[in-house]
C-alpha cells in the first residue's frame, strides 16, 4: 500500500500496514524468504534459507529472552533456549496464516517457560504445584504493590486467586523449592558454626536388628527345643559358650557344634534354601 506522499521525483512513499508492519528493529522483512523456503526441497539451499531466517530473526529471540532475566538463570543459557525456540517457529511456520512475528512471539516465550518449567527447578515438583506456586507468587506481588502493604495471609491470597487455603499453602512451600542449599552451606549461631550436612540424622542401625529379627522368627521357631535354648542362652542372654555347656551339662565344643549348625539352618531358611531337613535333637547329640 502506498501514502499520498510523493518524494521530489513525484515516486510514491511506501509505507508498511496491516501485517507487515514493522513493530520493533528486529522484525526484519524475510516474507519472501519464507515463501522461498516453502518452495524448497530438503537439501544445502533449503538449509541455507531456513539459516539466514535464523539469523535475521535471532535479535527478536533475544530480546524474548531478556525479559526473564534476574531470574536464577544464566542470560545465555535463555537466549539458547530462546534460540531453539526460534527454530522451531522457523520449522512450523506457514506464511500463509500471517505474519511470522505473530506466530514465533508466543512460540519462544512458551520454550523459555517450559526451561523453566523442566529444567530450572533444583528440586522436582509436580506441574501442579509449581502451577500453584506461579498463582499465589503471583497474587502475592499483586497484593503487596502498595508501598507499606502488609503480607497478605492465605486467606487473603485464597480469596485473591479462588484457590482453597490447603493448595494457597503448598504453593507458599512451592516458593521455597525453587532453589536448595549445599549441605555444605554454613549455618551460625552466637557460640558455634556448622554447616547444614551437621544437622542431618543417620540411619539407626538398631531398624537392621529388628529386620533381621522379624526374618528369623520363623526359621528359629521350627527348630528343635534344645537349639532353640542354646540360641537363647547365646544371642539373647549373652552367655558365653563354656556358661551354656555347663548350665546344660554339655561340653563347651558340643555347644558351639550346636550354635554353627543351628545358625546355619537358619540362614538357610531365610534365604529360602529349604532343601535341608529340618535338624532333630538326636541328630545333633553327642
Amino acid at each position: 500500500m502506498t501514502s499520498d506522499r510523493s518524494q521530489a521525483d513525484g515516486t510514491p512513499v511506501p509505507l508498511l500496514t496491516g501485517t507487515a508492519r514493522r513493530t520493533h528493529d528486529d522484525s526484519p522483512r524475510t516474507a519472501a524468504l519464507f515463501e522461498r523456503l516453502v518452495e524448497l526441497d530438503e537439501g544445502p539451499q533449503r538449509d541455507a534459507v531456513r539459516d539466514e531466517l535464523v539469523r535475521a530473526w535471532l535479535p527478536m529471540a533475544h530480546r524474548i529472552a531478556s525479559r526473564f532475566r534476574d531470574r536464577g538463570e544464566a542470560m545465555e543459557d535463555l537466549r539458547q533456549v530462546a534460540a531453539l525456540g526460534l527454530v522451531k517457529a522457523v520449522d512450523r511456520f506457514d506464511p500463509g496464516r500471517g505474519a511470522f512475528e505473530s506466530y514465533a512471539v508466543p512460540t519462544i516465550t512458551g520454550e523459555v517457560k517450559r526451561h523453566f518449567r523442566d529444567r530450572a527447578w533444583a528440586l522436582r515438583v509436580p506441574r501442579r504445584v509449581q502451577e500453584l506456586r506461579n498463582q499465589v507468587r503471583l497474587a502475592r506481588r499483586e497484593l503487596t504493590q502498595r508501598p507499606g502493604s502488609p503480607e497478605p495471609a492465605p486467606a487473603d491470597i485464597a480469596a485473591r486467586t479462588g484457590l482453597t487455603e490447603d493448595d494457597v499453602a503448598t504453593g507458599l512451600a512451592a516458593l521455597e523449592s525453587y532453589s536448595t542449599l549445599s549441605l555444605d552451606t554454613e549455618l551460625a549461631t552466637d557460640d558455634d558454626a556448622y554447616s547444614l550436612a551437621d544437622t542431618l540424622g543417620v540411619t539407626d542401625p538398631s531398624y537392621d536388628v529388628v529386620v533381621d529379627r522379624v526374618a528369623v522368627r520363623k526359621a528359629l521357631r521350627r527348630l528343635p527345643e534344645r537349639e532353640r535354648t542354646v540360641l537363647y542362652m547365646r544371642f539373647f542372654q549373652d552367655m558365653t559358650q563354656s556358661r551354656i555347656a555347663d548350665e546344660l551339662g554339655y561340653s563347651q565344643m558340643h555347644i558351639s557344634r550346636l550354635i554353627t549348625r543351628s545358625c546355619a539352618h537358619v540362614r538357610r531358611e531365610v534365604l529360602g534354601e529349604r532343601e535341608c531337613p529340618t535338624p532333630s535333637s538326636g541328630s545333633s547329640a553327642a
